[in-house]
């Protein structure tokens, strides 16, 4: 998903962030749950499975093997295309876990 559709319909899904605690730290997009992507197989049960999951991460390379992943075990589960390299160019904002104005990582 390109990332301006994301930002237009983050109240109807659910992003998660695969990324590692340092990356996630230095800036997230808001509302974002993080989930480091060798974790996701053992959080199944966290993740809804009544919203579409867009899988995120610095430029797209893991949060596309999360989204197979997911895919394969029935989630309704998207690429957020360039991931947030993609999204920070895009203008759009990321956040520190804090609030603060994040940064890329």
């Amino acid at each position: 998903m390109q990332p301006r559709e994301v930002s237009q319909r983050l109240d109807e899904l659910f992003v998660l962030d695969v990324r590692e605690p340092q990356e996630w730290a230095a800036g997230r997009i808001e509302g974002a749950v993080h989930v480091p992507l060798m974790q996701v197989p053992l959080r199944l049960g966290d993740l809804p499975r009544d919203k579409t999951i867009v899988c995120v991460c610095k430029v797209g390379a893991r949060s596309f093997e999360a989204m197979q992943f997911l895919t394969m075990q029935g989630f309704d589960a998207q690429n957020l295309d360039g991931g947030v390299v993609m999204w920070a160019r895009s203008g759009l904002p990321l956040t520190t876990p804090a609030g603060d104005p994040g940064r890329i990582a």
